[in-house]
Parts: structure tokens; sequence; C-alpha cells
């Protein structure tokens, strides 16, 4: 292998073990968010595709820093790595401190939490 797979396979391992054994904001289960990163990945696919096509690349990589290979368009797969770990990562964290403000909203309001005060 080499740094630029290796960086790319760190970093979705990287994202991935911050979810599932610290955060645990359980994303990765919710319907929301694998649609958001459909649409994602079609614009990317898009985008990255036409920037490194092997007919006329906009962008250049060393391929001697690379898997080799390259799904549709010619991207290289390690862009999809990249990708994933650049997109996941920030919507984590979000999720993360939305539930916590939210906490902290309801601790500071005497309720204790995010459930909603009831009528009585």
């Amino acid at each position: 292998m080499n740094e630029y797979t290796i960086a790319s396979v760190v970093g979705v391992v990287a994202v991935v073990v911050v979810e599932m054994a610290w955060l645990r904001t359980g994303i990765f289960r919710t319907a929301t968010y694998w649609v958001a990163y459909g649409i994602i990945l079609f614009f990317q696919v898009l985008v990255d595709g036409w920037l490194t096509k092997l007919s006329a690349p906009i962008v250049l990589y060393n391929s001697d820093e690379l898997s080799d290979i390259r799904v549709p368009f010619d991207i290289p797969v390690e862009d999809y790595l990249f990708g994933f770990a650049l997109v996941t990562l920030p919507i984590i964290l979000w999720e993360r401190a939305g539930r916590r403000r939210a906490g902290a909203d309801g601790a500071a309001s005497g309720r204790g939490g995010t459930q909603p005060s009831r009528p009585r």
C-alpha cells in the first residue's frame, strides 16, 4: 500500500471508531444520514469524475501514491474514502453538539433533559 491509500483507509477507520466507540450518535442507523450521503456521493461522482478523468485530467495524482483502483469515470477509490471521512465526521460532531446543547437547555430549564414538559 502507498501513502495516500493508507491515509484514506485510516481516515475512514478513525471516523467509524469515533462514532461507534466514543460519540455514539447512531447516525449510521438513520435513513436521513444515508440519503444525505447518497446525495453528496452523487455530486462527488459528477465533480470528481470531471476533475480526474484520465482522458483530460484537471487534477493529477502521483500514481506511485494511489492504489490505481478507479471507479466510475476514472475516480480514484481513495477519493471516496476521504470523501466519506470528510463528510461524516462533521455530521457526527454536529449531531453530538446538538444533543449536548439540547441536554444543557433542558437542564437549565429544570426539565432535566430533552423531553418536552407535559401539561398537568
